[in-house]
């Protein structure tokens, strides 16, 4: 090999191969790619843990709102626990207005026996957003009832 053939090549180990530069930088970018892919998933997935059980705490939490709308003179005259309905449904609303829920993504059931409600929030990812996701929702549901006593409820 002469000089002028090293010149060329650039070392006497590359001589006579043929090239592969550039095939580490393609492995490297694809490796970057799945990392990232992956921590969005960590992260992302953290994201919506935590906002279902978000969801799902303000549902239990307007479903017992609601179920404390009991009808006081029921109470008082047969000793029969019942929800007032309509009272029940605004305070369950109500509630779920200030935790910053709106009209569709809300549902109130209220019987005389037990309110239920169901929640529902589009939450923005952080990462997935970068391979075209950009966000995901999350539901819950909660039912409540009234009841009456203090070291056991009573029928």
């Amino acid at each position: 090999m002469t000089r002028d053939s090293l010149r060329r090549t650039g070392s006497a180990r590359t001589a006579g191969r043929p090239d592969d530069a550039g095939t580490a930088t393609a492995f490297v970018v694809f490796l970057a790619i799945a990392l990232l892919a992956m921590a969005g998933l960590v992260v992302d997935g953290g994201l919506a843990l935590n906002a279902r059980q978000q969801v799902a705490d303000d549902a239990e939490q307007a479903a017992r709102a609601g179920a404390q709308r009991v009808d006081v003179l029921s109470l008082r005259q047969s000793g029969v626990v019942r929800i007032e309905p309509g009272a029940a449904r605004q305070a369950a609303q109500a509630f779920l207005g200030t935790r910053g829920y709106a009209g569709p993504d809300t549902a109130v059931v209220a019987t005389d026996a037990a309110v239920t409600v169901r929640a529902r929030r589009v939450v923005p990812t952080a990462l997935l957003s970068l391979v075209g996701i950009g966000s995901f929702t999350v539901d819950a549901s909660a039912q409540a009832r009234a009841a009456v006593g203090i070291t056991a409820e009573v029928p």
